[in-house]
């Protein structure tokens, strides 16, 4: 910390008293969430994959391994997780580790007690707002229950890769697989969203945003320039650049920086989170009262909305020679209910399957083995954004 940094005022930062995680999640997110906590046989789905991932020993090998924080271990990043989670009126902190790594990372994980990890690299190399909204990010996923439905849906794809030899073929079974990659970068978004929240500060969102890319020296990095390029890569270039993008993503479970500090910028220049810092946001005494129906429209507008002002190419031009974007949105409605509707069916298997768990016979040779190698993280392991 330099000296100008040890005079600087502190920011007045406004808690979100009662704010529900549904303020800042996605519309793609919110929808999927949403349909997926009104699953039948949910609840059947945990307890029959529950043991087969062992949550206890995870936690353990950071214990053994890592940092916990305090506020005698890494005191400075436990005055800003403190800090975070005071300005989401998050009560309980969940615990947090500080693992060796160099890369600017962060991630969520469990489903009975989510914690909260982070890298050496991130506490070296971000200033206090931009660690503080690192932290803010991954509270956000823990609020949202990320960790948990991330865990399920790895279960649940992992699931179908194995049976991608039956008859309903591997080829839609793909395109199941990489609709939930699509609603893992949506609930990203969201995170980013909560990690503004908690700092309420958004050139230090984008800051940390600009050194996930670029490392951690921002001394030559501008942020327009940075803003420039996202706009660059979203809307530039011609058909080739379409598809490449389309290869770049469609596997991934992390939109790209640039794409994610263009994401938020349009969130802020929105007026929703001025809105929510002015007290305009849903309780959480009203998640009980989420429709589906409701949310899945939400997504659905938000799909039929960026095709309609994308500039990107491929876009640009099935938008031109595909009769406008009127369907879409009722389209993107469908596909998603179909993706739940296999999923439900998913969850009552599961359920089927946990209540004849006693009996070994009925147990797939290779399935605990194949579960036990999955991941509760809040981000992929695969990917160093946070």
């Amino acid at each position: 910390m330099t000296i100008d940094d040890e005079n600087r005022p502190a920011r007045q930062r406004i808690t979100l008293t009662d704010i529900s995680s549904r303020a800042w999640e996605h519309p793609a997110d919110r929808g999927a969430l949403t349909a997926l906590r009104e699953l039948r046989g949910f609840d059947d789905v945990v307890k029959a994959f529950f043991g087969m991932w062992n949550e206890r020993g995870f936690r353990l090998s950071y214990l053994a391994g890592s940092i916990r924080v305090d506020h005698r271990q890494y005191p400075r990043v436990h005055q800003r997780f403190v800090e975070a989670a005071t300005t989401l009126d998050v009560a309980g902190l969940p615990e947090l580790y500080v693992s060796q790594s160099p890369m600017i990372h962060g991630q969520a994980i469990g489903m009975d007690k989510p914690f909260i990890v982070i890298t050496t690299g991130a506490v070296e190399k971000l200033d206090d707002d931009e660690l503080r909204a690192l932290l803010g990010h991954e509270i956000g996923h823990v609020r949202s229950g990320h960790a948990v439905y991330k865990t399920i849906m790895v279960i649940l794809t992992r699931w179908a890769a194995n049976v991608s030899w039956l008859p309903i073929g591997a080829i839609a079974l793909r395109a199941i697989i990489a609709a939930m990659y699509e609603w893992w970068r949506k609930a990203e978004l969201s995170a980013d969203r909560a990690g503004l929240l908690a700092g309420q500060d958004p050139s230090a969102s984008i800051r940390l945003l600009m050194k996930l890319a670029g490392g951690g020296d921002l001394s030559q990095i501008d942020t327009t320039a940075f803003l420039e390029q996202a706009a660059e890569y979203q809307g530039g270039g011609d058909l080739r650049d379409s598809i490449h993008k389309i290869g770049m993503t469609a596997w991934s479970s992390h939109p790209v920086p640039v794409a994610r500090a263009a994401e938020l910028r349009r969130w802020i220049d929105s007026g929703e989170y001025g809105r929510i810092l002015g007290g305009d946001f849903p309780r959480r005494d009203s998640d009980g009262n989420a429709s589906v129906t409701g949310d899945v429209k939400a997504a659905a507008g938000h799909y039929r909305e960026v095709f309609e002002n994308s500039p990107d190419p491929l876009v640009t031009l099935v938008r031109r020679f595909g009769g406008g974007a009127a369907d879409l949105g009722g389209w993107a409605g469908a596909q998603t209910g179909k993706a739940w509707a296999w999923a439900s069916t998913a969850a009552e298997a599961a359920g089927r399957a946990a209540r004849r768990e006693s009996r070994p016979a009925d147990r797939p040779a290779d399935g605990p083995d194949d579960a036990g190698n999955g991941t509760a993280n809040g981000s992929a392991g695969e990917n160093p954004p946070a």
